[in-house]
């Protein structure tokens, strides 16, 4: 799932809390997965940073 689709979901989400259909039943798990899910997006997030600095650096020394 690219970095887009796991925003996309997370907003899903989120939205959901706001919604009409929320529930307290469900509201502890789609908490959980939501926290997981914004910890995969910074640690993608963290990634890509990190390949823009090598190949930034790598085009310096061009």
């Amino acid at each position: 799932m690219s970095i887009n689709d796991k925003i996309t979901k997370l907003n899903t989400e989120v939205q959901w809390f706001y919604s009409d259909d929320f529930s307290l039943d469900e509201a502890e798990a789609r908490y959980k997965d939501a926290v997981k899910l914004a910890k995969e997006i910074e640690k993608d997030l963290d990634t890509l940073k990190n390949n823009i600095k090598v190949i930034n650096k790598d085009f310096a020394k061009s």
